[in-house]
């Protein structure tokens, strides 16, 4: 029993270990859209494999997925990868335009133990029937996640499909995000969203609703702000509702052929004659280059300098103008004032008195000590004082 419970868990763990590492192959028809989840927990599986079996233990990790085209470090241009948070699950869309194959590379990196496991994807694009006509409507309380998965997108075109009038099931051609329109980010609060395109096609003509959008008189009513009028209303869902002005229609029915493709040549140039290069450059006049960068520049620095040097040395009054153009007044004032200052010097130095002690320089006015005479009168008051 031992050797046989041992056999059922290896042949588990293997069968997990290959459905994980299996390349899977998809197909895609040209002019529909494609979309494909990339669920989290069929990654989940291969990161923690014999825990989940074996001790019981479930984890739900984050995720972060890095998909590109193989050999290439990005997707092909028809197709496009989104995922709006690591615990919310991954999505490539798109719209082929030409039969093919592509394989895609997928990792997915766990943000708990930085785990990586791979999987290939290997798309086969094949032809497919062009629908005749095809409306695009703009979802405005849509985000792209919301509208990929299968689910969403039958609601969306059973509420188009009634709009449309038409015996048929619409097909879906394209979703793309309005942020790849140019379309701008929406804040992270509660009723803002980015908006999605919806292009969606059918063999049978629009439907008289669909075609006011293509008058002159809807054009103006969407200028002026007006809205559609009821008899038109046909979203079962809120968020399905459209926005009318941003509607367009496409009638592939009246198209002409399609232009020849270029003829591809032999890739040799046609003889043309001998080309004989010229031995020497013209030659060139640097005289105008030479008086624009260096004489012009050197006469205005000479003309400043004269002007200031005239300014500082030739525009000086001296001390004859200068007393001739002060009041007699005022002169006999100034030289009284100069006149007793030497009078008051001279007689300082002339009188026989003791000075008093403050004017002494090696007096002590704190203490009222006056320096020893050995001390040389040279030492400064201050360092005398300490």
């Amino acid at each position: 029993m031992a050797d046989k419970g041992n056999w059922v868990f290896l042949a588990v763990c293997l069968s997990v270990f290959c459905v994980t590492k299996a390349d899977i192959k998809l197909y895609a028809p040209v002019g529909k859209l494609f979309t494909y989840e990339l669920v989290r927990e069929t990654f989940q599986n291969e990161f923690e494999p014999l825990t989940k079996l074996h001790a019981g233990r479930f984890y739900d990790d984050p995720m972060v997925f890095k998909c590109n085209q193989q050999f290439f470090p990005d997707l092909p241009e028809w197709l496009r990868f989104t995922q709006r948070h690591p615990y919310d699950d991954g999505f490539l869309y798109g719209s082929p335009t030409v039969a093919g194959k592509s394989i895609i590379e997928v990792t997915a990196i766990n943000k708990r133990s930085y785990e990586t496991a791979r999987q290939k994807l290997f798309i086969n694009i094949i032809p497919a029937k062009t629908m005749r006509y095809e409306a695009e409507f703009f979802l405005q309380l849509r985000e792209i996640e919301q509208v990929l998965p299968s689910t969403v997108q039958n609601e969306i075109k059973q509420d188009l499909q009634r709009l449309w009038k038409a015996t048929s099931t619409l097909e879906v051609v394209n979703i793309t995000s309005a942020l790849d329109r140019g379309g701008r980010v929406p804040l992270p609060v509660p009723g803002h969203f980015e908006g999605v395109y919806v292009k969606v096609g059918s063999d049978q003509y629009f439907s008289e609703c669909l075609l006011r959008t293509v008058t002159l008189e809807h054009q103006r009513k969407c200028e002026a702000g007006a809205k559609i009028p009821g008899d038109c209303n046909f979203c079962s869902i809120p968020s399905n509702c459209i926005t009318w002005c941003k509607t367009t229609l496409t009638d592939l029915s009246t198209r002409g052929p399609a232009p020849p493709a270029p003829t591809m040549g032999s890739g040799i140039l046609e003889a043309g004659g001998v080309y004989d290069p010229a031995e020497s450059p013209p030659s060139r006049d640097y005289l105008p280059d030479y008086i624009v960068t260096v004489v012009v520049p050197l006469a205005l620095a000479i003309i400043l300098c004269l002007l200031l040097s005239y300014v500082m040395c030739c525009r000086r009054e001296g001390v004859e103008k200068r007393d001739a153009m002060t009041p007699a007044i005022q002169l006999f004032h100034h030289h009284t004032i100069h006149g007793n200052g030497s009078e008051l010097r001279s007689m300082a130095g002339g009188r026989g008195v003791v000075p008093p002690l403050s004017t002494l320089p090696m007096f002590n006015a704190r203490t009222g000590e006056r320096a020893s005479p050995m001390q040389s009168d040279n030492i400064p008051l201050i360092m005398a004082q300490q």
